[in-house]
């Protein structure tokens, strides 16, 4: 007799910065780049991890000291844009066997997206670099668009390959991550090698956090 098992998700929806890729120290070397043409203080990779997650816009607002001028913060916003966007591949790198798990899924006929905060330039930059061909659909950050947690990102994936929350699973390493998927109405897994850890995941409502990119392809099984 052939028992024939059918996959729990036919949709993975991955975060970016922290779940699939290591881009903490280009996003850090940026922001101090650009703060120092300013004069401004800089910060370190450890503060930086914990400013990053809700988008551009507010990495600034929280780089910055408080009661930067508007015209100011909006010179900042443009210039790390620029400078970002040239400078995005410099030290980033996929997390240690993130491209073997995707090829997997792929391969076992599992539709894969991204939904990131970051501008859509950019992080179609690295997908094109680090992942050519692997994920079928990109949902970067955009101006009129609010950012995560805020579901419009996904359910723009969700719409673009006809499916509903329950088909799709949403994998990140945030608190803004486990809120974005939770609004959206899907199943949410954290994951502990990016820039929050288990212990703050936890803290923040996640039920499930992944030790190992391979787990995925448990979860999803």
């Amino acid at each position: 007799m052939i028992i024939i098992c059918a996959m729990k998700y036919k949709l993975v929806i991955f975060d970016m910065d922290g779940t699939i890729l290591n881009t903490i120290d280009d996003l850090a070397d940026s922001c101090n780049v650009i703060l120092e043409k300013y004069g401004f203080p800089l910060h370190t990779v450890e503060e930086i991890k914990y400013m990053v997650g809700n988008g551009i816009p507010k990495l600034i607002e929280r780089a910055l000291p408080e009661n930067v001028d508007k015209e100011t913060y909006d010179k900042v916003l443009k210039d790390y844009i620029d400078y970002y966007d040239q400078h995005c591949q410099i030290k980033t790198a996929p997390y240690p066997g993130m491209i073997e798990t995707l090829k997997k899924l792929k391969k076992m006929g599992v539709k894969l997206a991204v939904n990131t905060n970051k501008i859509q330039s950019a992080a179609q930059i690295l997908c094109d670099t680090y992942f050519p061909g692997l994920f079928d659909f990109l949902a970067g950050g955009a101006f009129n668009i609010p950012p995560k947690p805020a579901p419009d990102g996904v359910l723009r994936i969700l719409q673009g390959e006809g499916l509903s929350p329950k088909d799709a699973i949403y994998i990140g390493d945030s608190d803004v991550d486990i809120q974005t998927g939770k609004n959206a109405g899907m199943d949410v897994a954290g994951v502990d090698w990016g820039f929050r850890g288990e212990a703050f995941l936890i803290a923040h409502g996640a039920v499930k956090v992944l030790k190992h990119c391979e787990e995925v392809v448990s979860i999803v099984e």
